[in-house]
Order: C-alpha cells, then sequence, then structure tokens
C-alpha cells in the first residue's frame, strides 16, 4: 500500500520537499530559539497567509506574494529589535493586522473553503516544482549561513553586546536574520500550513537544544532530528490514511518532549 502510494508523482514531490524543508528549516528554528523571538513566527505565518490570499485574490503565484511580503515584514521589524520595547509590540500589530487583512481579502477574492484550509494547514500533496525550487535554494543558502557567519552568528545569539563589542555589525545582521527566518517560514507554508509550521521549525530546534553542544552542534542536530521527522512522519500519514501535517507536529512534539529529558548540555 505504501510502496504504491510513493510511486506517485504527488507523493515523490511530497517527500522531496520534506526533506529539503528538513534541511533548511530547522536552522532556523535555532535562531528563533536563539534570539528568543518565539511570536515572530506567528507574525510571519499571519503575513504569509495575506500573501497567499493576495495571490488567490489577483490570480497570481500565491507563494510569490508570501515571499515577498514575509521578506518585506522580516525587514521591517529589525529596527524595533533595538528599541526598549523589543519585537514584541511591532511583532502583535503586525500579526493583528495581517490577519484581518487576509480574512478581507479571502472574503473579496471569494476563496471556496477547501482553498482556505489549504492556506491555514497546507497541501503537502500539490507541491509544485516551483515550491521545491523555493525549498532548494533555502536547503543550501541558511546552512551555507551558518558556516560562513559561524561565529558572527554565535557570538550574537549568545549575547548582543558582547557581539557588537567584538566587531559583529549586529544591527545588519540581525536584519538579514530576519528575512531568512521570514522567508523560509513562508517557503514551509506549503508544506504545513500556516498554522504547523514549527514541526520543521522549532520543534526540531527545542530538541536540537539539549542534544547538541554550541551552535554547529545544535544546527547539525536540528537538521538531523528534521530528517527523521520528515521520514516518518510521511510515512506514518500515508500508513494511517491522515494529513501529514498534524502527523508531523505530533512526531515532532514526541520526540522535542523526549529531548526535554534529557540534561542541558553547554552551549
Amino acid at each position: 500500500m505504501i510502496a504504491e502510494l510513493l510511486a506517485l508523482v504527488p507523493v515523490q514531490r511530497a517527500g522531496f520537499g520534506l526533506l529539503l524543508g528538513a534541511i533548511a528549516l530547522p536552522p532556523v528554528g535555532v535562531l528563533i530559539v536563539g534570539l528568543d523571538i518565539y511570536p515572530v513566527r506567528f507574525a510571519i505565518m499571519h503575513v504569509a497567509l495575506l500573501g497567499s490570499a493576495t495571490g488567490l485574490l489577483t490570480g497570481t503565484d500565491p507563494l510569490l506574494w508570501a515571499l515577498v511580503l514575509c521578506a518585506l515584514a522580516g525587514g521591517g521589524l529589525a529596527p524595533f529589535a533595538t528599541t526598549p520595547a523589543g519585537l514584541s509590540g511591532a511583532m502583535g500589530l503586525l500579526m493583528s493586522l495581517a490577519i484581518a487583512v487576509a480574512l478581507l481579502v479571502l472574503s473579496i477574492s471569494g476563496v471556496n473553503a477547501n482553498g482556505a484550509f489549504e492556506l491555514l494547514w497546507g497541501s503537502i500533496l500539490s507541491t509544485r516544482p516551483v515550491d521545491l525550487v523555493v525549498l532548494a535554494v533555502l536547503a543550501v543558502v541558511i546552512p551555507a549561513l551558518f558556516w560562513w557567519r559561524r561565529r558572527d552568528l554565535s557570538l550574537l545569539l549568545h549575547d548582543r553586546e558582547l557581539a557588537a563589542c567584538s566587531g559583529v555589525r549586529t544591527g545588519p545582521l540581525t536584519t538579514a536574520l530576519l528575512v531568512v527566518i521570514a522567508v523560509s517560514i513562508a517557503g514551509a507554508v506549503k508544506l504545513t500550513g500556516a498554522l504547523l509550521v514549527d514541526a520543521l521549525t522549532l520543534l526540531p530546534a527545542l530538541a536540537a537544544r539539549r542534544i547538541g553542544r554550541g551552535l554547529t552542534g545544535m544546527v547539525v542536530a536540528s537538521i538531523v532530528i528534521g530528517l527523521v521527522v520528515a521520514v516518518a512522519g510521511l510515512l506514518l500519514a500515508l500508513a494511517l490514511d491522515q494529513p501529514p501535517g498534524p502527523v508531523l507536529v505530533l512526531l515532532a512534539g514526541v520526540i522535542a518532549l523526549l529531548a526535554q529529558l534529557l540534561p542541558m548540555r553547554r552551549t
């Protein structure tokens, strides 16, 4: 049964997309954990939903709109990272406005319930070649960014003031990281939906925090966990005849919970 399903092109694309996402997205979760900006993913999810809704309204590619709007939102949030109030207020405002406009756009566009459901919960079996291209680019660029700027990132994630005193240009680097986080979340919406993107971002990173030592160790561990979740989650979803998104989240959540039983390693 599973072998027959794996022979189908949509399932093969879905599996390939999950593998690419498992390489690109868990390191983004490491950034979110390290920068302690957990709410940012909610704000960006809503912006991605707005971008997808705009694409449906205009008859253009929803992914393109999601990527552009999320990149702009990530760059727009960066200046607030250095303010006394931090990102919390800005993210709350962005999230509220984005979801309000998204719901209005969905109403105007007349999208049916199934279309809105796919935006929220994902439609992994409708993964297109262009979606795979975006994920492939992210799977190359994000690990390369970590390797290239690993010293600066380690300092920034450990202590922003220490990083600045060590010569790291924290402002431009923070802006770049927020844009990367935003674009990555937009690229993951097709796989897991706007509500379940944590399956391949935050949850593997939370587990890797207990396993990896140092930034490089956390990134490698998060990718390994992400690959396990992607492969096992898809196979389990096919075996149970259930949507992959919720299965991926539950599996990643179980791994993250089990990892919490391990002693925290020095990072």
